[in-house]
């Protein structure tokens, strides 16, 4: 499902990239902590932990979908299933009770509306043509990926384009928001999840098995022992269960759970503020907690220090891994398809309530229902981008990751 197995055997860490890394985490959590506080200091490293598990075990989201809808390979969706189900476990009672080690906490549950499934069936188009999701994005440009710096770019242009229409997106119809944790309870919410995640992960094997006669097994890996757990390439289902257990440290420093796009619309507000442009107009920056972090900083942002850290973690594991190498050689068709495919996702993202993470992974493990809606209009979306694809990309090999592809 990935390029795990692919890599050539890792070097030790060296060189300018994985001490720049390391001294940005190191520092610059001294220097948040210092001025803005010890919990964005511990966030900035979390967010550094995220982006070394990413990048380890090549946990993408996207090329998971696409093997699965193109070659009816499930490994990948299955790794999701299980991060979630260790997630709901963990979650759903810290949020039944409100509280967590004494902290006030929060899911994110969002309206199940128009919105949403228009801007997930986007984002879905948007990962196979831009080639991640909002965390492969972040994780495979910190790993060296200029392509994906492309893709980047443009997520934040179009997150920001999708505030200016954000109300109107808002007026369309749409039903309130529906949690499992208050409408069946923390025992009955967890076990109607985990009946889901085990039907799909039961129809991903059915699947697999009708097509290919036996489940696809993971390939031999070239480092062991502690050498791997530095270098990678780690087991793909060890690193979804650290991305559960990751996520619910992130409610608990927080007191919300992991996020990403938020931060990448606040981004490209403040670029509009620095050339002239005044977004403090339109009614998405009007509601209380946007202004302020539009009128903050952004080291202030929770969402912005946790994706600069999911940065340096990315650039510090694949600097460990010997793979940092940025190859600005970048083919014009897919370079169009990075343009297309980021604008997608950053104005898909915004208007369905977040992204892969906000509204998929974390909206699941808060219990609402707009994460389950979020993902079947997503994987409609990815099932249409995966046919996009040949106009932009050498597939060589079918679900394979093309050349300068994300994960």
């Amino acid at each position: 499902m990935t390029d795990a197995t692919l890599r050539p055997a890792p070097a030790a860490l060296s060189g300018p990239p994985g001490l720049a890394a390391l001294a940005a985490l190191l520092l610059g959590a001294l220097a948040l902590g210092l001025a803005q506080g010890p919990r964005q200091g511990a966030l900035l490293l979390l967010g550094g932990a995220l982006g070394l598990v990413l990048y380890h075990a090549a946990f993408g989201f996207t090329s998971a979908w696409r093997v699965f809808i193109l070659e009816r390979r499930g490994r990948g969706l299955r790794a999701q299933m299980a991060m979630l189900a260790l997630a709901v476990v963990l979650f759903f009672p810290a949020l039944g009770a409100g509280s967590l080690f004494g902290q006030p906490v929060a899911g994110f549950v969002s309206p199940l509306s128009v919105g949403v499934v228009v801007g997930a069936f986007l984002f879905g188009i948007g990962m196979q043509m831009g080639g991640g999701c909002a965390s492969g994005t972040l994780f495979t440009a910190g790993g060296g990926n200029a392509r994906m710096l492309v893709t980047l770019l443009f997520f934040v242009v179009g997150s920001v384009l999708a505030t200016v229409h954000f109300d109107w997106w808002q007026s369309l119809p749409a039903l309130p928001p529906v949690s499992l944790v208050e409408t069946l309870g923390v025992g009955p919410g967890i076990a109607a999840s985990l009946a889901l995640f085990a039907a799909i992960a039961a129809i991903t094997v059915l699947a697999e098995r009708r097509r290919h006669g036996a489940l696809e097994t993971a390939g031999r890996p070239a480092t062991r022992g502690l050498a791997r757990l530095a270098r990678g390439p780690w087991p793909l289902l060890a690193g979804a269960l650290a991305l559960a257990v990751l996520n619910f440290a992130t409610l608990a420093l927080a007191g919300r759970p992991w996020g990403i796009t938020s931060a990448f619309a606040l981004w490209g507000a403040k670029g509009a503020q620095a050339i002239g442009v005044d977004p403090a107009a339109w009614a998405y920056w009007q509601a209380p907690a946007n202004a302020r972090a539009l009128a903050g900083s952004v080291f202030a942002d929770v969402t912005s220090v946790m994706n600069f850290g999911i940065v340096a973690g990315a650039m510090l594991a694949a600097s460990l891994a010997g793979r940092f190498a940025p190859n600005l050689r970048i083919p014009a068709r897919s370079l169009a398809a990075a343009v297309i495919g980021g604008l997608f996702l950053g104005y898909g993202a915004r208007i369905a309530y977040g992204c892969n993470i906000g509204a998929y992974f974390s909206g699941i493990a808060s219990g609402s229902l707009h994460g389950w809606l979020w993902l079947v209009a997503a994987f409609a979306g990815n099932a249409v981008g995966v046919r996009l694809r040949p106009f932009f990309f050498d597939e060589r090999a079918g679900g394979r990751i093309a050349r300068g592809d994300g994960a």
